[in-house]
């Protein structure tokens, strides 16, 4: 498998990895559950930062939707 597929493969898993892990923080907001939501956006947090790092995602989309996903919480308290 030549590396550029590799790559795509498991950029792709990623991306949807982080998209299923925003769609349960924002279930988690939506029940108003403050506990839920706060371990969510950790984990969100986090799954960003690491895709940002290996370059799946630019390091100011990550930034930018950490800061948006931070200011719903806020808002839902």
């Amino acid at each position: 498998m030549r590396n550029s597929a590799r790559r795509q493969t498991h950029n792709k898993s990623t991306k949807s990895r982080l998209k299923t892990l925003e769609r349960s923080y924002q279930t988690a907001v939506a029940s108003g559950n403050k506990e839920t939501a706060t371990a969510a956006l950790t984990v969100v947090h986090s799954a960003l930062d690491k895709a940002a790092k290996k370059g799946v995602v630019p390091r100011a989309t990550a930034n930018r939707k950490k800061s948006r996903l931070a200011l719903r919480l806020a808002k839902a308290r």
